[in-house]
């Protein structure tokens, strides 16, 4: 299926504003790979992987995909080999909810966007991550996408109405 969005897409945004799942309904829908920028980041047993960078740069040279997912030392590289970037710009409260509920889902388990041997957990500091995230990352994350240059496209999607509009546009 041709794409006015492309053939490499990036989703951004805060932990539980969706990413995921829009990445996976992307993909689906535009037959296009996905990649989990959390299965390059972490190893089993919630280990960083030292060589993450190196392999967020290398899997972006794929001609085609689909990448959720920020990495701060990596996401203005992404961004630039990104047909489209698309920023979930949702609010905490509801990131919360959305973090409780896939905790709720997967408590123990290892979800499917996440590295093997990394079972859902939640804690304090990732409850603090989520709320303070919009106070650190939003103003980088609006800056990145104001810097494209033509012909790349940003779609920067405020809320989840907005999010369901932009469904409700490619169906």
């Amino acid at each position: 299926m041709q794409s006015s969005l492309g053939q490499r897409i990036l989703i951004m945004g805060n932990s539980g504003s969706g990413k995921s799942t829009m990445a996976r309904r992307l993909g689906e829908h535009l037959n296009l790979p996905v990649l989990h920028i959390d299965m390059l980041t972490w190893q089993p047993g919630w280990v960083l992987n030292p060589e993450r960078k190196q392999a967020l740069l290398v899997a972006a040279e794929q001609p085609a995909w689909v990448l959720d997912g920020n990495h701060n030392t990596t996401r203005d590289a992404l961004a630039a080999r990104a047909d489209t970037v698309i920023f979930l710009d949702i609010n905490r409260v509801t990131c919360i909810a959305g973090v409780l509920k896939r905790w709720a889902k997967y408590h123990g388990n290892t979800r499917p966007d996440m590295t093997d041997g990394c079972p859902e957990k939640i804690d304090l500091p990732f409850l603090t991550y989520i709320w303070t995230w919009p106070a650190r990352k939003r103003r980088k994350t609006l800056t990145c996408l104001r810097e494209l240059p033509p012909p790349k496209q940003a779609i920067h999607l405020k809320g989840r109405r907005a999010v369901r509009r932009f469904w409700a546009g490619l169906e």
